[in-house]
């Protein structure tokens, strides 16, 4: 799962015991590293996704840690492209990358922006907001998008109860939850916190109109639905 420039395992053990902040501060020079960063195939089919609905003008990525979201925003947006995140280390390792970009240091409940972007993206961060905060950051990204602009993020859709896969992120999720218990700070990370149905529930009591697109490239279930979808939440106004 970690290549041999990836952390160690006293490393993730240490980032584990830590708030969510500091954990990453700690893990950002070896991010891109693990299986925490998401894959370039999952930012290309959402890149593949978004294309048709451009081109877009300014755009914005949502908890953009060390800038994996560029890949999507950077062929997608003609004007400039932002990052925000809370991490100073994870921009850092972002501002590095991605020289060009706008980084914003910033907690995402509370975004500082208003009217200023036509497409915002966020990739792998909602597990880092409990439930009852989700409100909040779409409140944030609506008030961030200019009339007509788009809020995008792939969603994957829950493994089923016979595989492994179920098994390994339902035992992630209580070891999580008895971490938080036990120790503070708490480290906010779950796997089974955001199902479609409350995600679409949450962006329409924002304001937003929602649909969603299959990410087909990353490949169907055996019932032939898609493993993967790109949910397409949309401000009211024309798109300038």
């Amino acid at each position: 799962m970690f290549s041999a420039q990836g952390p160690s395992l006293r490393e993730l053990a240490v980032q584990a015991l830590s708030s969510v902040e500091r954990g990453y501060d700690l893990l950002a020079p070896k991010f891109d590293h693990t299986p925490f960063r998401t894959p370039d195939g999952i930012l290309d089919a959402a890149t593949d996704a978004l294309r048709p609905l451009g081109p877009f003008e300014q755009g914005l990525d949502v908890c953009c840690g060390t800038g994996a979201g560029m890949r999507t925003l950077e062929p997608l947006c003609q004007g400039g492209i932002t990052g925000v995140d809370f991490s100073a280390g994870m921009l850092a390792q972002a501002r590095e990358a991605h020289p060009d970009a706008e980084w914003v240091r910033a907690d995402v409940r509370a975004l500082p922006f208003a009217d200023a972007f036509d497409l915002a993206v966020t990739f792998g961060a909602l597990g880092h907001l409990l439930p009852a905060e989700r409100p909040a950051l779409f409140a944030g990204v609506y008030r961030a998008l200019r009339p007509g602009g788009l809020f995008a993020f792939p969603i994957g859709a829950p493994p089923p109860v016979s595989s492994g896969l179920y098994w390994a992120l339902l035992g992630f999720d209580l070891v999580m939850r008895m971490r938080n218990a036990v120790w503070r700070p708490p480290f906010v990370m779950y796997y089974r916190t955001c199902p479609l149905h409350a995600v679409r529930n949450d962006l329409t009591a924002a304001g937003f109109s929602v649909a969603t697109a299959p990410m087909t490239s990353l490949g169907r279930r055996q019932d032939g639905s898609p493993r993967y979808r790109l949910v397409l939440a949309r401000k009211p106004g024309e798109h300038m």
